[in-house]
């Protein structure tokens, strides 16, 4: 189904600018977007994976991940083709990078997916494995109605969304895990074809707006993972908020990248103290076994017991430590 994409103005010849993300695309007629799910028919600004579902799965929410919103229940995850970034390391290339995609699956409106999504009595909604951005008026329509039977609606996300299109679904998005993938433009430019400015603004926005996040930084040897780069980068975060969880994630080789070696524990375990050093409350390492426990960041009692994807709350009852009463942060049952 070809459906009217929000967020663009018309230009000159028949030219339309899209600004649902960063990259702010003026395309021409007849051309795509950076996403290439984006086309100007005509003059006439048109998403073509509206109801193109091309992963629909139940997961555990620590698959996203989340540590701190909703720990231990299931999210539903949904993701279209496509992506506005062209990361050489991506490890779901074979959606996010091939549109083609598209043509081999059924169409699903937004209400038969929220079908599925009440009869498998999860608890949120995940927008994820691509870009959630680049579909958002699909995702818009199935938030605006899960929402009303109190599901939750979370965008596992680059962050290269604009304010416009955020102050728009703000009301629907309940949580995000934000990819803060280095703190240099270089690598932006490099590695992603894109910014790093947007996504530091979008972070501050969504934590302005009441939206709980966490971060996922997947470290790449050689890349990223400097410790003049991981001081630069988790002071950031502790300026915007301590509180904020940082999961560290180790990179596989994968896509383009396939001559780099695996990030070591050294390397993650030195990040994850660079991260507590910097005054962050909550660091994780994600894709290896580790001990992945909440502990309370003042009496240091076990809150969340993890092994894998699951996940058990031992410790913590409305937001508090069971044992000394501390504040715990995130979004609790």
């Amino acid at each position: 189904m070809r459906k009217l994409a929000e967020f663009w103005k018309k230009g000159k010849d028949r030219s339309g600018q899209c600004s649902l993300c960063a990259h702010r695309c003026n395309i021409s007629n007849g051309s795509y977007s950076v996403c290439l799910v984006r086309y100007n028919d005509n003059g006439v600004l048109i998403t073509t994976t509206y109801g193109k579902p091309v992963a629909v799965h139940v997961d555990p929410i620590e698959k996203k991940p989340l540590y701190h919103f909703l720990p231990g229940t299931n999210t539903f995850s949904v993701a279209t083709a496509g992506c506005n970034f062209k990361c050489g390391f991506c490890q779901n290339w074979n959606i996010s990078q091939d549109v083609s995609l598209m043509d081999q699956v059924v169409y699903f409106s937004a209400e038969k997916i929220a079908e599925k999504v009440f009869v498998s009595q999860c608890e949120s909604v995940s927008y994820t494995y691509t870009e959630p951005t680049i579909f958002f008026e699909y995702a818009y329509d199935i938030a605006r109605i899960v929402s009303e039977k109190g599901i939750k609606n979370i965008f596992v996300t680059n962050g290269y969304m604009t304010q416009e299109a955020l102050d728009y679904i703000r009301k629907y998005l309940d949580a995000a895990n934000i990819d803060l993938k280095a703190f240099s433009e270089n690598f932006y430019h490099k590695h992603c074809k894109a910014s790093l400015a947007p996504v530091l603004e979008t972070i501050k926005r969504m934590k302005d707006n009441g939206i709980w996040i966490e971060l996922t930084t997947l470290l790449i040897p050689g890349e990223n993972d400097s410790d003049e780069e991981l001081k630069k980068l988790t002071k950031f975060i502790a300026s915007v908020d301590k509180a904020m969880p940082w999961h560290i994630s180790r990179f596989s080789p994968s896509y383009n990248m396939m001559d780099k070696e695996s990030t070591s524990l050294e390397v993650l375990e030195k990040a994850k103290k660079i991260g507590e050093k910097a005054g962050l409350k909550y660091v994780y390492v994600g894709n290896i076994e580790y001990d992945n426990n909440t502990y309370c960041p003042k009496c240091k009692a076990v809150l969340i017991k993890r092994k894998g994807f699951s996940s058990q709350n031992i410790g913590v009852k409305n937001n508090k430590c069971i044992k000394c009463n501390s504040e715990i942060d995130g979004v609790y049952k």
